[in-house]
């Protein structure tokens, strides 16, 4: 029997994928949470086979979670549910230690079969989202141009993504500059907007300095 930790904030989703799972021969639902700062406590208190989570949930995202999972429980394989299709969704899922990435509106029996699959140790990702992910052209920008424009995306003036980052408001000025011009964007929320379809704005917290 593969036991299931399922994180999902959303209350009609996770009853209804905790209903589809329980009608899945072989699985069964440990334990059911819409708190992503809970995840972790449960999973340690359970001790599930494979952990089901949603990326963006209330406190601590799914893809964090998914490191932590990696380094305290290494048993426990991770699956991302998440009706994020973009790839640097599933790189920064992939790189944090998950194995099972899904779409939200997958079939019920190909998400029984992913979890099947994470939890003997294989690797369970929608075909359609790693192809776009291989095939997604390098991006232009450095890594910090990328950093100062994914604050810019979470709303972040350019003092306060020259605090965050540890750098004069000046220099974040040129980044942004120089990454509206690398992406022939008109302007800052063009540039946004560019670098969001091409998958070049990371997934999660950004990091500081």
């Amino acid at each position: 029997m593969v036991r299931v930790l399922l994180a999902e904030d959303m209350h009609l989703v996770r009853g209804a994928l905790r209903a589809l799972l329980a009608g899945s021969e072989g699985i069964e639902v440990v334990a059911d949470t819409g708190d992503g700062d809970r995840v972790v406590a449960a999973a340690l208190a359970h001790r599930p086979d494979v952990a089901v989570l949603d990326v963006d949930m209330p406190g601590t995202d799914g893809i964090t979670n998914a490191a932590v999972l990696r380094e305290r429980l290494p048993g426990c394989g991770v699956l991302i549910l998440t009706a994020h299709r973009r790839p640097e969704v599933l790189r920064a899922a992939l790189a944090a230690g998950a194995t099972g990435f899904m779409p939200k509106d997958a079939p019920p029996e190909r998400l029984a079969e992913a979890i099947r699959t994470v939890a003997a140790g294989g690797t369970a990702i929608d075909a359609g989202i790693a192809a776009r992910a291989l095939t997604a052209p390098p991006s232009p920008l450095t890594e910090r141009e990328t950093q100062a424009l994914a604050l810019a995306a979470d709303g972040c003036e350019p003092r306060e993504i020259a605090k965050r980052l540890h750098l004069s408001a000046g220099t974040v000025r040129n980044y942004l500059a120089a990454a509206q011009v690398k992406l022939d964007a008109r302007t800052r929320l063009d540039a946004v907007r560019l670098a969001r379809e091409s998958g070049w704005l990371p997934a999660g917290p950004v990091a500081r300095g």
